[in-house]
């Protein structure tokens, strides 16, 4: 069981049901997923930087990455159907914890101007979202060999019923979430 799993189990669950005044502990919000993304709209007639990026992904989630095809021909962008638009790796239960482990304390440390997350990247239903323009900053890719460097996506889904309990969870986990100005 990683780190942040067993804190979550042991401290958390119990912080939450407490500041949420839940009765039981199963009604306390909890990480379900985290889906990584990248388009790769512009590099995909190169299958050999397509090749690598999928790598790169293999190694930042430790899943093998799926390609994401167009559904539909769109002149205005040059798309046709079935052409790779797109990388992604959903991620849960151990590998879930694991990423969002090395996330919150090696990966957005070392974001360059990083100053938190900001509350706006929640949406409605408890689930943030958050862009990493510079996909270095992960350790498993070593600058050295030469990869691909592009911008990812994650996106965080909870089963919080609204975003205060999302940014409750969140902040007990150790995210670094910006405070609103009023």
């Amino acid at each position: 069981m990683n780190r942040l799993q067993e804190q979550y189990n042991k401290e958390i669950i119990p912080a939450l049901a407490k500041d949420l005044k839940r009765k039981s502990v199963m009604n306390v919000p909890k990480l379900e997923k985290i889906v990584v993304n990248a388009g790769i709209g512009r590099i995909f007639k190169e299958a050999p930087k397509v090749k690598a990026i999928e790598s790169q992904f293999g190694a930042i989630t430790g899943q093998k990455a799926v390609i994401m095809k167009a559904k539909k021909s769109v002149a205005g962008f040059k798309i046709r159907e079935g052409m790779p638009i797109g990388i992604k790796v959903t991620l849960r239960k151990d590998r879930m914890y694991e990423f969002i482990d090395r996330l919150i304390s090696i990966v957005l440390p070392r974001t360059r101007d990083f100053s938190g997350i900001s509350t706006k990247a929640f949406d409605k239903s408890g689930n943030i979202s958050l862009g990493i323009k510079d996909c270095s900053v992960f350790p498993e890719l070593d600058s050295r060999e030469g990869g691909e460097n592009f911008p990812l996506e994650v996106t965080i889904v909870t089963t919080a019923q609204n975003d205060e309990e999302a940014k409750m969870l969140l902040t007990h986990f150790g995210f670094p979430l910006k405070k609103n100005k009023k």
